[in-house]
């Protein structure tokens, strides 16, 4: 594992892993909105969008100010955390998930809100786009999500 990956890298990886079991595929840091950047978003079998945060310490959770306005771009919310995180600052109408850098369980899950249909279009081209663009820069590094760097 690389040392360069950073604590909430880590817990998006396990999350990542256990999804893919659960019929789920992910893309890590999307961009659903301009001035949101969620670290997971998952695609179930059936459809279903969720969006998974990661916080590494108490002092992460508590700096995002953000993680209300990700409710509207999901049909569910978690949050992934690591194993001595004190869950009891997490939100309890909200989604949980105990993870490491090798897999993660769902504690609790998030409460279904669906996304109406024109939503989860936008939202299927976002994670397409995303994940293509992803793919292209493997194969050729100049390429970002934002597009061809200089």
């Amino acid at each position: 594992m690389s040392d360069t990956l950073m604590p909430g890298q880590l817990l998006a990886r396990g999350v990542c892993r256990h999804l893919l079991h659960r019929g789920f595929v992910t893309v890590e840091e999307l961009v659903p909105a301009p001035g949101l950047r969620v670290d997971v978003m998952a695609l179930g079998p059936k459809g279903e969008v969720w969006i998974v945060e990661c916080k590494s310490s108490r002092t992460d959770f508590t700096s995002d100010r953000k993680w209300r306005n990700y409710l509207e771009w999901s049909d569910r919310f978690f949050w992934a955390v690591d194993a001595d995180f004190p869950v009891e600052l997490l939100p309890e109408e909200t989604g949980l998930i105990v993870a490491d850098p090798y897999d993660a369980e769902i504690l609790r899950m998030g409460p279904a809100s669906p996304l109406a249909g024109a939503r989860r279009k936008v939202m299927m081209q976002k994670f397409a786009r995303h994940a293509a663009l992803r793919l292209q820069g493997y194969r050729d590094p100049g390429v970002t999500t934002s597009g061809i760097s200089p």
